[in-house]
């Protein structure tokens, strides 16, 4: 399975990101508002991380909008909002020699240059 990048091109946090990656870097880029998330590729990260929550962003406007905060989602409903919007994607995703890096906290990044380092 290649090295994947999950993003999306609009967003100011992805691009500061993707700028930042070291040159020459093996990564299929994957922009999910061109290229909807497809079910395998969602089972596929669930499988690495353990959880459909962790995956789920909650800063999301349309999580705001649609005042999910206030519910309580199960597994279900956070995999049923992943697949039907790509906001709903906590970005970016990196997918590197079967590790999967949610986000783009300073820590998780300092991560993901570690994996780059190996693969």
């Amino acid at each position: 399975m290649p090295n994947k990048i999950y993003y999306i091109a609009s967003c100011d946090t992805c691009r500061k990101i993707i700028k930042t990656l070291p040159k020459g870097t093996d990564l299929v880029f994957r922009d999910i508002k061109q290229t909807p998330l497809s079910l395998q590729e969602l089972e596929e990260m669930h499988a690495l991380c353990g959880s459909y929550e962790a995956l789920f962003s909650k800063k999301a406007q349309l999580y705001k909008s649609m005042d999910l905060k206030n519910k309580s989602l199960t597994e279900a409903d956070y995999k049923k909002y992943l697949l039907e919007h790509y906001t709903f994607l906590s970005r970016p995703v990196f997918v590197i020699a079967n590790q999967v890096f949610v986000g783009g906290t300073q820590q998780n990044m300092l991560q993901v240059m570690k994996a780059l380092d190996h693969v």
